[in-house]
């Protein structure tokens, strides 16, 4: 191979082999679409279509990489500024020598649809290609709506643009994507690839193709299926109209229309949102004073207290990255019971096929059962995962302090209690640090990483290094009831039980929140949950103010012996599907309860339901970054998406108040009786959004 042509810098560098010129993007760390890209590829297109010694050109990306997408920082830029995409893509598609796209590492969203614009595609078998838009709120905006159900058919595109899922090259060989597999050197089998097809015409354009397999069928099911998968949601409606007008308008129409359908979904909050919250995941792994130099430590081994639900399931995390674990337990039938749940929640996986009986025996191999906490003598990280009780906690503590090794990480799974007091009963304070599991422990995204008072910069950065190891979103919050997702929850639960004195119906109220896109109300997630832990809380609570003992309709509820789902009924009955079902006894203790506190019921609206309980998590949530709980209002949004089912197309809590205007949700809390936090109250008064505030923070 020879060396570029110009020394110059630029993203994309030509150079040649003989008769095959060579275009390489080098835009690390993923060669994205950004501006320079297009330039860069458009001038060397036209220099091979000056130069008649080129019989054929190789796009190949430098680095890790081919095209890993359009730069998503590019997409609230002037449109005249933006990348030109569409014209590079327009420009390849008209081009009339063979191109040929080189692909390793991902071919991504603007990566592919260039690939696709491409005359050929090769790629080393490894490589993964797709069209993520939709989890951004947007579609393919440069041909893939209407170049990729030509390849590979109406149903697979739609499966492939719909979920967002890339797919590996060898698969992509099978459907026709990729033109050859390349086990060797890329670069030269593509070169090689490119003189075996220089002399081939006409040009196999893609555009010229027809839509196989695409029937009425096809996109009826596609449209019935993203009413679940993608309730409420705009982009993918969107997508599947562009891949019907692919199969039967020509593609120039298709094109034009898939222009103006992308500005549509770019344009509108739910693209915002989950823009938004795209940024706002990699934001939190940001702490100030931990740098890439901060020192970590290395967990080879973790013990868990607790194999209840809990605990089970943060074993199950350890085990799935082949991390061995001892699992304590103070009686033996809890700890088989503990150990036959994880075996079954193994097992059945296996049976959907997403793991094999041998990997179920490898993860349980590395399971180490004891009644014995001296066992624990040797793990890097001691996770306590028992019952949200304070003196059981520090007794669990104090025990410990005498029995993990030095420099060994103490980790309390705490959904509410102080971390500082539980630390203050050891002599390593500095080693204690809180890790919030959310329930199911082995499938929530979630990990709330609590800095108590004490806690070195050590054990912090090497708990954010584990979440990551255990496929979790860590987020660093600060000590207080609750932290920042319960503290949240609990006023949220506040209202909605507010609410229903007022005259709302529970299923009323749930619907509220299911209109605004939550899989859950705060009742069906109380009933989940387990109604007991809430009571216990609220007695606790009440308890330590020195206040009398709670006696609102839910605590009523609880006190007949109806703690939830784990009862087969709470605030409602449940089927063997979970289905929560009305009770109308339950509906009568409620109608008593306002008559012995002398309320007279009034209709609530929907939309007075939304507001107070959205707004009423937003208004805490002001509070809570106010105090420094919460580093960022983002990382309020990442936990509530992760952790409560917060609609990630609302962007969370805080953005979504930030697209109503702070200054309305303002007027609103004002209107139900709510008293609006001082940094809402502040940020509303300068027009400014939680997001803006988030950056003048991050600049001072």
């Amino acid at each position: 191979m020879s060396t570029p042509e110009s020394s110059q810098p630029s993203l994309v560098q030509p150079s040649r082999d003989g008769d095959v010129l060579i275009l390489t993007i080098n835009n690390p760390p993923v060669n994205a679409f950004s501006p320079g890209v297009p330039e860069g590829l458009k001038a060397g297109l036209d220099a091979a279509a000056a130069d008649d010694s080129v019989k054929a050109v190789v796009i190949i990306g430098g680095g890790r990489t081919f095209v890993a997408g359009a730069d998503i920082r590019t997409f609230d830029m002037p449109r005249e500024q933006a990348p030109d995409l569409r014209g590079t893509i327009q420009k390849l598609d008209a081009f009339t020598k063979p191109t040929v796209a080189a692909i390793h590492g991902t071919a991504l969203g603007g990566g592919l649809e260039l690939a696709m614009a491409c005359t050929y595609r090769v790629a080393v078998p490894g490589a993964q290609v797709g069209l993520p838009e939709v989890k951004l709120g947007v579609l393919p905006g440069a041909g893939g709506t209407q170049r990729l159900p030509r390849v590979v058919g109406a149903a697979k595109a739609l499966d492939m643009m719909l979920s967002g899922n890339p797919i590996r090259a060898t698969e992509a060989s099978q459907l026709g994507l990729i033109d050859r597999l390349i086990d060797g050197d890329l670069l030269a089998g593509a070169v090689e690839f490119a003189r075996e097809m220089a002399d081939a015409r006409p040009l196999p354009r893609i555009s010229e193709r027809s839509v196989p397999g695409a029937t009425p069928d096809v996109f009826a099911a596609a449209r019935q299926g993203i009413k679940k998968t993608h309730r409420g949601q705009l982009s993918p409606s969107l997508i599947v109209d562009l891949a019907e007008m692919a199969a039967t308008v020509p593609f120039q129409e298709g094109w034009d229309a898939e222009a103006t359908r992308f500005m549509e979904a770019k344009d509108s909050p739910q693209s915002r949102g989950l823009r938004h919250i795209f940024f706002a995941e990699r934001e939190s792994a940001k702490i100030p004073g931990i740098t890439r130099d901060t020192p970590t430590t290395e967990i080879r081994s973790a013990g868990i207290i607790g194999a209840g639900t809990m605990g089970g399931g943060i074993a199950m995390n350890f085990l799935n990255v082949g991390i061995p674990v001892t699992i304590v337990e103070t009686q033996q039938e809890a700890l088989d019971r503990g150990l036959s749940v994880i075996r079954r929640n193994y097992e059945n996986t296996a049976r959907k096929g997403r793991m094999s009986m041998e990997d179920v025996e490898a993860r349980m191999a590395l399971l180490t059962p004891t009644l014995d906490m001296g066992d624990l003598k040797d793990a890097d990280i001691i996770i306590e995962a028992v019952f949200e009780n304070m003196d059981v906690k520090k007794d669990i503590f104090t025990k410990l302090d005498g029995i993990a090794k030095p420099g060994a990480i103490l980790a309390t799974n705490t959904s509410t209690l102080d971390v500082n007091e539980i630390a203050s009963v050891t002599s390593r304070p500095e080693s204690v640090i809180g890790l919030h599991f959310f329930s199911p422990a082995n499938v929530m995204k979630l990990l709330e990483i609590v800095r108590a008072e004490k806690t070195s910069d050590t054990v912090l950065a090497t708990s954010m290094a584990l979440a990551r190891k255990i496929k979790k979103v860590g987020v660093v919050v600060g000590v207080c009831d609750g932290f920042v997702g319960n503290r949240m929850v609990h006023r949220y639960g506040d209202e909605a039980r507010k609410l229903v004195e007022e005259g709302a119906r529970p299923q009323d109220v749930d619907a509220s929140m299911n209109a605004l896109g939550l899989p859950m109300g705060p009742f069906q997630m109380s009933d989940m949950a387990g109604l007991d832990i809430g009571y216990a809380i609220r007695q606790h609570q009440a308890k330590v103010a020195g206040k009398p003992k709670p006696d609102g309709w839910l605590d009523r509820i609880v006190e007949t012996g109806r703690k939830g789902q784990k009862t087969q009924g709470g605030i409602y009955d449940y089927d063997e599907t979970r289905r929560p079902i009305p009770n109308a006894d339950m509906q009568k203790l409620i109608e008593d309860y306002r008559a012995e506190k002398g309320i007279t019921p009034r209709e609530i609206t929907q939309e007075e339901s939304t507001k107070r309980l959205a707004y009423s998590l937003v208004n805490e949530g002001a509070k809570i970054l106010e105090e420094g709980i919460a580093q960022r209002a983002g990382d309020i949004d990442v936990i509530y998406i992760y952790g409560y089912g917060f609609p990630a197309y609302r962007g969370g809590p805080m953005q979504y108040a930030s697209e109503q205007g702070l200054s309305s949700v303002v007027a609103d809390l004002e209107k139900y009786g709510q008293t609006p936090a001082p940094l809402l109250k502040r940020l509303a008064e300068e027009g400014k959004t939680f997001a803006q505030y988030d950056a003048e923070k991050g600049r001072a």
